[in-house]
């Protein structure tokens, strides 16, 4: 689901940027900046380049492995809800330095405008992830050097954003719970 949901940021991103500058060629590339053996990786030249910086499990927020209602229950293993740190970096060289402001100016723009991905919004959004929220998470200079020098030690222009809530549920059913027989009241 992490490939899904940074896919679809990357898509939704790159159909508005060739939208915006009626482009017929992608602008924008879901991939590493660099390659395993240090070289720069071959498909980012003069694109924005998006890429996954790390994974965390959301902590604030639990649901019980509970499925159903009254009529028959299921217990399941609980979902885990991640958020993602996904990095839009502009790959372009030193004469087209302000594309890359112009292309990173206007991402900021686009999800200023749609912070939150969902069916509604976003029918082809993968069916297992439910919403998608993003948010920009703000670096201190020394925290922005340790990441870049961390992804290939030179700063590209850039901003990380937070991608919050992305739900991981196996949908494995551990047991099925009979229901109570008799019961009339309500549960609170």
């Amino acid at each position: 689901m992490i490939h899904a949901a940074v896919s679809h940021i990357a898509s939704q991103l790159n159909q508005f940027l060739k939208r915006s500058f009626d482009l017929n060629e992608d602008v924008v590339v879901l991939s590493n900046i660099m390659e395993q053996d240090g070289t720069l990786a071959p498909n980012i030249n003069n694109k924005l380049v998006v890429f996954l910086v790390n994974v965390e499990k959301e902590t604030t927020s639990s649901r019980p492995g509970n499925l159903g209602g009254f009529e028959r229950s299921a217990s399941s293993y609980p979902p885990v809800f991640l958020n993602l740190y996904v990095m839009v970096a502009g790959n372009f060289g030193c004469s087209n330095y302000a594309e890359a402001l112009k292309f990173l100016s206007n991402t900021v723009s686009f999800f200023q405008r749609q912070p939150v991905f969902d069916h509604q919004v976003t029918p082809e959004l993968d069916k297992r992830i439910n919403k998608l929220a993003l948010d920009i998470e703000n670096l201190n200079i020394q925290d922005l050097s340790s990441l870049w020098g961390i992804l290939s030690g030179k700063y590209q222009p850039s901003i990380l954003y937070k991608v919050r809530m992305v739900a991981f549920d196996s949908g494995d059913v551990l047991s099925q719970l009979s229901p109570i027989k008799g019961y009339q009241g309500s549960v609170t």
